[in-house]
């Protein structure tokens, strides 16, 4: 199949690249905060209520659940400005048709829809310690919208890029090896979550209970589902090595790919020897971002390689 040339963006958008990347940290500081929402079961500080919290704007005598909630909601808040404002600087900076629009485009999309299911998780109850059906598959459908957020604000950044400073040479590789690396990413990041809300709600008080409620017949179903979490990581370790053998040279994001995926192995299995304590949970969950941010990267990379004539730019 054969790949598709972006066309050369100009100087003029390395300070809105920039910027792009900010949102994106940003981004990942919020989602970084909602696992301590999750975590502490703090979800429904603000009651059954959005977007006040308790009925007002800024709650009165907050006990500590309302005060985390109620931070998460006002850096989501704060989230929404910054991709408003990058969209419209994205527009300004760009011709008609440049990839960076659809990809803010993207963002803006996912970023309603992000609202829209923390919304549905609140005012369904789907919070603190409820186990229902409804809460598991929104809460996958949640964090799977995260990344595709998190995805669409990395090629936003990545597009703007000037290929007059880049100093790396088009990436080749195999495009449907990197379809398959994000979508199998997706899957560990939808498995994941799921596991780290069965640690929440049913925390163990050893490895070897942790264990034996895996394989206990009468065990809830999100945790007779944790073994899916490793199981999707395993593939998407395999897909993303096929990737990385179809490429003839590496580059700086293949190695930083290479390096991420390996500290998430050992911070998984860090996560589980210790029983997931919140602290760990961050941790895993940053080291997540980051790797997917970089995969996604390495991946349009490889399906929008820069033309020829941005090499001769330089």
């Amino acid at each position: 199949m054969a790949t598709t040339a972006l066309p050369i963006p100009t100087r003029s958008t390395r300070k809105v690249a920039w910027f792009a990347w900010g949102t994106l940290g940003y981004f990942i500081l919020v989602v970084l905060w909602g696992a301590v929402v999750r975590a502490t079961d703090s979800g429904g500080g603000c009651g059954a209520n959005w977007p006040l919290c308790n009925g007002d704007f800024f709650p009165h005598h907050p006990r500590l659940a309302t005060l985390i909630e109620f931070t998460h909601r006002s850096t989501s808040g704060v989230c929404s400005f910054l991709t408003i404002a990058l969209a419209l600087w994205t527009f300004r900076r760009t011709p008609k048709h440049h990839p960076a629009r659809k990809s803010v485009l993207s963002a803006a999309f996912f970023l309603v829809m992000e609202a829209l299911l923390g919304a549905a998780l609140v005012l369904r109850h789907w919070v603190e310690k409820d186990v229902s059906t409804g809460r598991t598959i929104a809460q996958s459908i949640h964090f799977t919208n995260t990344l595709l957020l998190m995805g669409a604000l990395a090629l936003t950044a990545w597009f703007l890029r000037p290929y007059a400073n880049d100093a790396q040479d088009p990436v080749a590789g195999s495009r449907p090896a990197a379809w398959l690396a994000v979508f199998a990413t997706i899957a560990v990041g939808a498995t994941g979550s799921l596991a780290a809300l069965a640690d929440t709600l049913f925390p163990s008080p050893t490895l070897l209970a942790a264990l034996h409620a895996d394989l206990a017949a009468g065990a809830p179903v999100l945790i007779r589902m944790r073994w899916l979490h490793p199981a999707a990581a395993v593939l998407s370790f395999a897909c993303v090595v096929v990737l990385l053998r179809s490429m003839p040279k590496w580059n700086r994001t293949a190695t930083a790919v290479c390096a991420l995926l390996a500290a998430q192995f050992v911070l998984g299995i860090a996560d589980v020897l210790l029983l997931a304590p919140t602290w760990m949970q961050i941790l895993h969950l940053l080291g997540a971002d980051l790797y997917w941010v970089a995969l996604v990267v390495l991946a349009a990379a490889i399906v929008w390689p820069a033309p020829p004539s941005a090499k001769s730019s330089r």
